[in-house]
């Protein structure tokens, strides 16, 4: 049996040697027929994040994907492309049967003390202590596994579309579920706990998926230290929605108003 919190068995990879890693997919943070994309996004990172080579910490993530997950093992495949005294790129290649599922660019940076400015404001929102939770009871598993509190734009789970169309903007309190505290590889997750636009526009689910999703981490390992388990604050916005495709924007706010990772995805729908 295994022990511990549900991200960390689900981005469980075991070394095969030869920068080739092995885990499987586990049904927490199932979706409608595979894992969710924060999940794989955040196995992917995993495998860079451990390797004993990798210099400094994340920076930059973009996650392709390929083809949809199937339950059972998977294999990743880990190349360190390139490295100079400030940065660090990696290739990351999740295989399934030997055919490529998701690929992904990693790159990690070493973070010295710079002139720093941050001309962007945190939103606003009320104490999470008066934002109710939402209640994510019999939906897909991946909402599970974490606590939503929306101040504004709470997804609406319909069967018809809605008369009007909402907003695409969506603000809340988001936590793990169990809590957690808060590192790199839960952060790549937290970037995709996004229910997706098109649903938030329109009210009711069409066929669709992440197609390529980028996260970069503003946040240094001890700001991501300092905020242990506390909820983030979260933030989704879309900006077209057209021939199939659709954007999606996200930013995540660590106490104390620090943007700790912000991201863009581009989506695919059938309608």
């Amino acid at each position: 049996m295994q022990s511990g919190h549900p991200l960390d068995i689900a981005t469980q990879l075991t070394p095969e040697g030869d920068g080739r890693l092995s885990g499987r997919t586990t049904a927490d943070y199932w979706n409608m027929t595979g894992p969710y994309g924060g999940i794989t996004a955040a196995i992917l990172l995993r495998a860079v994040v451990d390797d004993p080579r990798r210099l400094g910490n994340p920076v930059a993530l973009t996650v392709n994907f390929c083809a949809a997950i199937a339950a059972g093992a998977f294999e990743v495949v880990l190349v360190e492309q390139r490295r100079s005294r400030s940065t660090q790129h990696w290739s990351v290649e999740l295989r399934q049967a030997g055919a490529t599922t998701a690929t992904a660019s990693v790159v990690c940076g070493l973070r010295r003390e710079t002139f720093a400015h941050a001309p962007v404001t945190p939103p606003r929102l009320p104490p999470i202590e008066e934002v109710a939770p939402a209640d994510t009871s019999g939906r897909m598993n991946w909402l599970q596994r974490y606590r939503f509190h929306f101040a504004e734009g709470a997804p609406v789970f319909g069967t018809v579309p809605l008369a009007q169309l909402g907003s695409a903007r969506s603000l809340l309190w988001l936590s793990d579920a169990p809590a957690r505290p808060l590192d790199f590889v839960s952060l790549a997750a937290m970037a995709d706990a996004f229910i997706l636009r098109l649903l938030q526009v329109r009210g009711t689910f069409v066929p669709g998926s992440t197609v390529s999703l980028t996260t970069y981490f503003h946040a240094t390992a001890e700001e991501l230290q300092a905020q242990g388990s506390a909820p983030l604050c979260g933030v989704a916005d879309a900006r077209r929605f057209n021939a199939g495709f659709h954007d999606q924007t996200i930013e995540l706010w660590g106490t104390g108003g620090t943007l700790l990772a912000s991201g863009v995805q581009v989506v695919w729908y059938k309608e």
